[in-house]
């Protein structure tokens, strides 16, 4: 995706509590580690969000799941597989899956709706990223009710020196992605 280099100043940043913009699968994302209280305020603050809105979180694998107590039934691993195949016949538009996440450990992620949504990229030099860096969180990088930003310099517009980190990506014109609630049952709810 992008250089060596940027690569590795990128994971020391996420790795160390800091707060990047990137280009993520679908737009410039603003990001930093879902593991961290702290990161995730700071986002929240700098993008002046709802604080009842949850956060999508990117996972570099399924199994990253277990690390926010989230515990899925075999329908919903074999949904989880269908949507995360990357098989050329699926749906190209990136899927965000909400799962139930009753942890109260985790209501800095889940704002009281007791899901989160998780999203395991089809780029697979991003999910790699993923697996240094562990789950991001990743809104769009702008502020609540703007426009996304399409190119870094509008992102920089947006934030100023406020993120540690920008990677420039180019023009990204994507569309933000499908949301769909996946019930224990495996039942499946379309959010967005």
């Amino acid at each position: 995706m992008w250089g060596d280099q940027e690569n590795k100043n990128l994971i020391k940043i996420l790795r160390g509590g800091g707060v990047a913009v990137m280009p993520t699968d679908t737009l410039y994302g603003m990001v930093g580690s879902a593991q961290n209280v702290s990161v995730v305020n700071r986002i929240y603050a700098l993008r002046k969000r709802n604080p009842k809105k949850p956060c999508i979180i990117l996972i570099g694998d399924i199994s990253e799941l277990k690390n926010f107590s989230i515990n899925i039934s075999e329908k919903q691993k074999e949904k989880l597989k269908k949507y995360w195949s990357f098989s050329p016949t699926q749906d190209l538009r990136p899927i965000s899956v909400v799962l139930d996440c009753p942890d109260e450990s985790f209501s800095y992620l889940h704002r009281g709706t007791k899901t989160l949504a998780f999203r395991l990229p089809a780029i697979k030099e991003l999910r790699d990223l993923l697996l240094e860096t562990g789950p991001l969180i990743a809104p769009s990088a702008n502020p609540e009710g703007l426009l996304p930003a399409k190119t870094i310099e509008e992102a920089k517009k947006y934030f100023n020196d406020s993120v540690d980190l920008y990677i420039d990506g180019g023009m990204l014109a994507g569309e933000a992605s499908k949301v769909v609630r996946l019930h224990p049952d495996g039942s499946v709810s379309i959010l967005r």
